[in-house]
């Protein structure tokens, strides 16, 4: 073989190597690639090294598959006319690797870039939307049915794109300075209120219970009063019983006896003066001690004693 013919042979498989080598594509993990020829879909090469044809397959876009997240700021007016400021992530993927869906994502827009505009812009759109049927005092309680609004009308539109919504944060919801400090003090009159309105029912039970032990003390008081009172009426009653029948066995034993029962009314009533002169405490008695007046008191004293002599003989 002639020195030329080698140098040929070299020259062939220096290109050969060449070309093998500028078909090489390299596709990272979390990643797709989509290729062209001529412009026009030809396929998807997928994570790793893959080899396309040289000078006629080019690599059109590399798309990511992993979730990807954004943050927002944006305004929005409520139905009362109150500036609303929210500051939100939002989280997106690709649906799947079918490679429908990486056909949507490669083609359905220039550039990630505008795709994300619009995606922002959806959903920038949607939170004022739903925010626009509210009142400002109603805003920071709707947290979750702001989210779930967006994610409803979004959710068919991006998957159309290749995407689709994972989540949406509002991380922050905030009013002009005017409207914060109003809802302060709207805030701060009502936990003045329910605590004087706690304070006046502490104090309603706190006197319906004072009144109510009260009463009860009156109503036992009473009760042992009245107890008492019964007692004592049947400890007279006894006793009274028992001085009767005393006296009329004694009037009894006389009479057999030949005596003048009067002595022992007059022991009696004798009796009685001395035990309150007793038992006084300088209080001053006033007796009639003339003759009269003690014929008068011994005949009251055994009219009484013939009444219990009566009453005795009574059958039972």
């Amino acid at each position: 073989m002639t020195t030329g013919a080698i140098v040929g042979i070299i020259i062939v498989g220096v290109l050969v190597l060449l070309t093998i080598l500028t078909g090489l594509r390299a596709v990272q993990q979390g990643n797709v690639a989509v290729t062209t020829i001529f412009g026009k879909y030809h396929r998807t090469l997928r994570p790793g090294l893959n080899v396309v044809f040289p000078f006629v397959e080019k690599i059109y876009r590399r798309i990511s598959i992993q979730n990807r997240a954004v943050e927002l700021q944006f305004q929005a007016i409520t139905q009362d006319q109150a500036n609303v400021y929210f500051t939100a992530m939002m989280v997106y993927s690709a649906i799947n690797e079918s490679e429908e869906t990486i056909k949507n994502i490669a083609f359905k827009f220039v550039s990630e870039k505008d795709f994300v505009t619009a995606l922002v812009r959806s959903v920038e759109g949607s939170t004022r939307g739903f925010v626009a049927t509210k009142r400002q005092a109603e805003i920071l309680a709707l947290r979750g049915e702001i989210v779930a609004e967006v994610k409803e009308n979004l959710d068919h539109v991006i998957e159309t794109w290749g995407y689709h919504l994972i989540d949406l944060q509002l991380n922050d919801i905030t009013f002009d300075q005017a409207i914060t400090t109003s809802m302060a003090q709207v805030v701060a009159s009502n936990n003045l209120k329910a605590a004087a309105t706690n304070e006046g029912d502490a104090l309603l039970i706190r006197r319906t219970k004072e009144a109510e032990a009260a009463g009860t003390a009156v109503r036992i008081e009473a009760e042992a009063e009245r107890t008492a009172a019964q007692l004592r009426g049947q400890g007279v009653a006894l006793f009274r019983e028992e001085v009767a029948r005393g006296l009329a066995q004694a009037a009894r034993e006389m009479d057999a006896n030949s005596v003048d029962s009067s002595l022992i009314l007059f022991s009696m009533w004798t009796e009685s003066i001395r035990h309150m002169a007793e038992n006084g405490k300088g209080n001053v008695l006033f007796l009639d001690g003339s003759p009269e007046g003690m014929q008068k008191q011994m005949k009251d004293l055994m009219a009484l004693q013939q009444l219990n002599v009566v009453r005795e003989g009574e059958p039972q």
